[in-house]
């Protein structure tokens, strides 16, 4: 089988001899090319390039979740090919690896290498569904362009977390759980829209929810993790069905908290609840509007701001190598 590496050498928990010990593990297995990227957007360009080319039937990504999106992206640039659907694989190299950790691989680069040898040599794949999300018509973003998702997307004060959060990496903090924890306070502190909800979600055949504050939406569960602590946003959520959604209709002072507990007590059977909580299972199709322009977010890349977002859950996306 021929196959591609993709190393984001900035990646947070990697280093060059884990790199090179890596590639010559893969080697083993495969006939292996290896491409760092320089830049970003340069792993969906690489993915790309291969998927068109036809040069390698496996592309591997290593790195965080922001490298394995890109990865995907690259590979779907032309959507979904039903007769030979895109093969990855994942190599975990980021700060929280969700993506990887939700496959069920461990988070340990060298112990999911050694996991993804095993599952090549033994012919062990599954195909998953993808969320794609898009300029919405009739706002000011419906020029945007597609970009698919792997694990979840957020319109509002999760995006906002992830934006700030950023902007601390780009001056040089590390990611940390206590990063995000202190930026989730001064998201709420600063949020102009807890009080009251700007987004509306409409879908076809079901009356419109209005006025939620947030809106996540998850293509698997976990939703995220807290060091090796798996968090349930919605925990029926599944690469197996289409997209599940939670919203958020209040964000007081109180409510926040209880929501809070609720999430670090969260499980596979049970996730946020409450009068204020919407949380909807299984939806293919279906648009977040809002009144302001909010901070929007997909598998942890902040990108903007956005007035409207159109999603759609799409089955059998990719074939993943697990």
């Amino acid at each position: 089988m021929r196959a591609l590496l993709v190393v984001n050498p900035a990646a947070t928990t990697t280093s060059a001899r884990t790199r090179e010990v890596i590639a010559r593990a893969l080697a083993s297995e495969v006939k292996l090319e290896v491409a760092p990227t320089e830049c970003r957007g340069h792993a969906r360009e690489l993915a790309r390039r291969a998927m068109e080319s036809g040069s390698v039937e496996l592309v591997v990504a290593f790195g965080g979740d922001g490298t394995v999106n890109e990865v995907v992206n690259g590979l779907l640039h032309h959507g979904p090919n039903p007769g030979g659907l895109p093969r990855l694989a994942v190599v975990p190299g980021g700060s929280t690896n969700v993506f990887a950790r939700a496959l069920g691989l461990p988070n340990h680069a060298v112990e999911a290498t050694g996991v993804l040898l095993d599952a090549l040599y033994r012919g062990r794949e599954r195909e998953i569904g993808l969320g794609l999300a898009g300029g919405l018509e009739g706002t000011r973003d419906e020029e945007v362009p597609d970009r698919w998702f792997t694990f979840c997307a957020g319109l509002g004060f999760d995006a906002g977390v992830v934006g700030g959060v950023e902007q601390q990496r780009e001056r040089g903090r590390r990611s940390t759980h206590a990063l995000y924890l202190r930026q989730m306070v001064r998201q709420f502190l600063r949020d102009p829209h807890r009080g009251r909800g700007t987004i509306t979600l409409e879908r076809p055949d079901a009356q419109p929810v209005r006025d939620l504050s947030t809106a996540i939406v998850c293509n698997t569960a976990p939703w995220t993790f807290l060091g090796n602590r798996p968090v349930y946003a919605a925990p029926r959520a599944s690469f197996d069905d289409a997209l599940d959604v939670v919203g958020l209709t209040r964000m007081s002072t109180t409510a926040m908290t209880r929501y809070a507990t609720q999430l670090l007590r969260s499980s596979p059977e049970r996730g946020p609840r409450g009068g204020n909580v919407v949380v909807l299972h299984d939806v293919t199709g279906f648009t977040l509007l809002s009144q302001a322009p909010l901070p929007f977010q997909l598998d942890g890349d902040h990108l903007g701001v956005r007035f409207g977002v159109r999603f759609t859950g799409v089955r059998r996306a990719l074939r993943v190598i697990v």
